[in-house]
């Protein structure tokens, strides 16, 4: 009888790693795509941008994949506590990661379409967005990864840079369309891109909040840092 308990708790750990692994490799194919996503803006490579785009079935596929074997768990398995957890937390991180993996995408696309344009201005503030962005999103698939609740704190705290980056870079850009009609068309696509980036931005932080539930079985304790609304202001012509 001990024999057969045992067996049973190594094979529903071996399942709870099983699920871990599972997240880490949608975590991976998702942070290439935002990398080729920025590759695609900074670089003007259209065969960055075409492979992020491709990489996103595999994404959706592995979001699928999680999702029914976390249903499987919670039916045959019926965990509780610090198990039961770790299973939602995966759901939720995969539905996250699932999103990042669209705006990389969609971002990517719009990198295309740029490429018929001249630009006439430096991108360097969307780059360092972009550089920002790929570091609060490494930093949560290690914390996934390692099970680290005071790394996903560093991941959530890190956000409030990226949106006031995203507030500034939105004013440049208004100013620019308002500067020469021309500019308005690559200045709208660019206005696209950054909010792509912004949102990958919000999702990572969603996942730092899951990753410090599940290890700590705690909110974090404070609202979320935000930047500046400045961006959502109605921008109003002169007299």
């Amino acid at each position: 009888m001990a024999d057969t308990s045992e067996h049973v708790v190594r094979s529903y750990e071996q399942e709870l790693m099983r699920l871990d692994s599972m997240v880490a490799e949608m975590g991976g194919v998702v942070e290439s795509q935002v990398a080729l996503a920025a590759e695609a803006i900074l670089e003007r490579d259209d065969a960055a941008a075409t492979r992020a785009v491709e990489l996103d079935p595999r994404a959706d596929a592995l979001e699928r994949e999680v999702e029914q074997f976390v249903i499987r768990l919670l039916a045959l398995r019926q965990p509780v506590a610090n198990d039961l957890r770790r299973v939602i937390a995966a759901l939720k991180i995969t539905g996250d990661l699932e999103r990042i993996g669209d705006y990389a995408a969609n971002a990517a696309k719009r990198s295309i379409v740029l490429g018929q344009f001249t630009i006439p201005f430096s991108l360097a503030a969307l780059g360092n967005m972009a550089r920002l962005v790929q570091q609060n999103l490494k930093l949560v698939i290690d914390a996934i990864q390692q099970n680290d609740a005071e790394m996903a704190l560093q991941a959530w705290r890190s956000d409030e840079v990226i949106d006031d980056l995203y507030n500034a870079i939105f004013r440049e850009l208004v100013t620019y369309m308002m500067e020469d009609p021309r500019n308005i068309t690559p200045c709208t696509h660019l206005l696209f891109i950054a909010k792509n980036l912004e949102r990958i931005g919000d999702h990572a932080t969603n996942i730092a909040e899951t990753i410090y539930y599940a290890v700590l079985g705690e909110s974090l304790p404070q609202a979320r840092p935000k930047g500046d609304m400045s961006a959502y202001a109605v921008i109003r012509p002169r007299d």
